[in-house]
């Protein structure tokens, strides 16, 4: 989903600025620079990458996806089978460990589904409450019953949210003392968390592919400006940076010591429009405010060409992604006339906006300047990041540039978030159409995927039509390594493939 900053201490920030270069020199250490700081540990209680790209080395899915983020392949669930009738599901689980030496084993798996399903601190319950029932029927096989059929159960499954803990770690320590210290079951095992500051992580010699990684340790080290980060890599402080300024990327690469990496991502940009305030709730304006903003001037000025223009919330390269779905045309003459059609005069706005990141304000600033042509007011609103999600999900805002990086491979997870209305009230929008409900879900319970894409085909193109919000445009992960890092890889959900990542000295 969308990743939110976080607000960190003045000394912590100061402490950024000078990097000790031996943690970066450190044998098999691998540093890495990033704006945010983690929130928790606990994977059922977040929503954020910066939380979700952090833990995907710690704890390990029952299915994974795999490096070119297309296609499912297996995880702690050495193969599963389905029935006929696409209700229950056999996975048989490998011989695995849990970083304390204990047996990973289906009761875990059973635990940790439940869980997600059940905690009222879930933040995921809406998209396992498909699951009737999940049993171990031997501590190597997991039975999962589904209510109905469900075409993205699997893709869920390799959710980072749902990665298997220890039922009897968490039953012992309790939820809280567990997110502090996890036991892990994936590649690395959470050393120590220096909040604001520095996140350590250590090779778990217990995980299942332990030959396969080749780092003693990894440190997430957090820089939250974007000019600093840069230079701490630069000079050798930190062994790699995530979110290179688009700004930056032409000139790092000129570094002989640096190699910038472009990786394809499911991101897309978007600018959110909160329907239940005045004259928003009309799709004729909310068409006017498609019209009057010119996205190849966002994407050339603000991108510098790194980005590509999105037609749809489906991003491009993504499961079912419509091609030729609609592109209104920049035309601010038009969009001025339409808004008169619809009794709409001197429409003003509040636009919020984070303060502090370059290229949130640099777009807020080319779309006050774009609707101004066609009549409409923009007053941008900076906050604070650590305010500004807040506001965005209390409804506190008109528009506001927001984006969103898929979490499974499946497109049912964001369609049900932003066009199903019923989680955060379609992702902070408000919008409503029953038409598009009923037919999100519907495709989530065919299974004929000519089918199910001729649905999904059709919610883009109505979701275009209601304009639920305006897209903007695709970018792909723009991330830094020094020369001597291999292999720092991020997959277009977002995981980094770390397990394989290697530091030459």
């Amino acid at each position: 989903m969308t990743i939110r900053w976080k607000s960190i201490g003045l000394a912590a920030f100061a402490a950024t600025l000078t990097i000790s270069a031996s943690y970066a020199q450190a044998a098999g250490v691998l540093t890495i620079g990033r704006r945010e700081d983690s929130t928790t540990f606990d994977p059922i209680k977040t929503a954020q990458n910066i939380d979700n790209w952090v833990f995907s080395n710690v704890y390990d899915v029952l299915v994974r996806v795999d490096k070119t983020g297309t296609k499912l392949e297996p995880g702690l669930a050495e193969s599963w089978t389905t029935s006929d009738d696409g209700l229950t599901y056999t996975f048989k689980i490998r011989d695995a460990r849990f970083s304390d030496g204990t047996p990973l084993t289906a009761e875990d798996a059973v635990f940790s589904l439940l869980r997600i399903r059940d905690d009222e601190g879930s933040l995921w319950s809406d998209s396992y409450k498909v699951i009737d029932t999940a049993v171990a029927t031997d501590p190597r096989t997991l039975t999962i019953k589904l209510k109905n059929p469900s075409a993205p159960f699997l893709s869920t499954l390799a959710l980072p949210n749902a990665s298997v803990i220890s039922k009897a770690g968490m039953e012992s320590l309790g939820a809280d003392a567990y997110a502090e210290r996890p036991i892990a079951s994936g590649a690395f095992i959470l050393e120590e968390c220096r909040r604001g500051y520095r996140i350590i992580l250590k090779k778990n010699p217990n995980f299942w592919q332990a030959d396969r990684v080749k780092l003693d340790g990894v440190e997430w080290i957090s820089v939250p400006d974007d000019n600093t980060r840069m230079l701490n890599v630069e000079a050798g402080e930190l062994d790699a940076a995530i979110f290179v300024p688009f700004s930056r990327v032409e000139e790092l690469k000129k570094d002989p010591n640096l190699n910038v990496l472009t990786d394809p991502s499911t991101r897309e940009d978007h600018l959110l429009i909160n329907h239940a305030h005045g004259d928003l709730g009309k799709r004729e304006v909310r068409q006017a405010l498609d019209m009057a903003i010119d996205k190849r001037a966002i994407v050339d000025a603000v991108t510098f060409g790194q980005g590509t223009i999105a037609n749809s919330y489906i991003p491009r390269g993504a499961l079912y992604h419509y091609a030729d779905n609609l592109q209104r045309p920049y035309d601010p003459e038009k969009a001025k006339q339409m808004l008169a059609d619809a009794g709409v005069s001197n429409l003003t706005l509040t636009y919020l906006l984070r303060a502090g990141d370059e290229v949130d304000e640099q777009t807020a600033v080319l779309i006050q300047q774009q609707l101004a042509k066609a009549g409409i007011t923009a007053n941008l609103q900076k906050v604070d990041p650590s305010q500004e999600w807040d506001m965005t999900v209390n409804g506190d805002y008109d528009i506001s540039v927001n984006y969103w990086t898929n979490d499974i491979l499946d497109p049912d997870q964001k369609t049900t978030f932003v066009l199903g209305h019923d989680s955060n009230n379609n992702y902070m929008t408000n919008y409503k159409s029953d038409a598009v409900k009923g037919l999100v879900a519907k495709a989530r319970q065919e299974l004929d995927p000519a089918k199910r894409a001729q649905m999904y085909f059709d919610l883009q193109k109505m979701a275009k039509q209601d304009v639920n919000w305006i897209d903007l445009y695709y970018s792909p992960y723009i991330n830094v390594a020094r020369k001597n890092v291999e292999n720092f890889y991020q997959n277009p959900l977002g995981r980094f493939f770390l397990e394989d990542t290697v530091k030459n000295q």
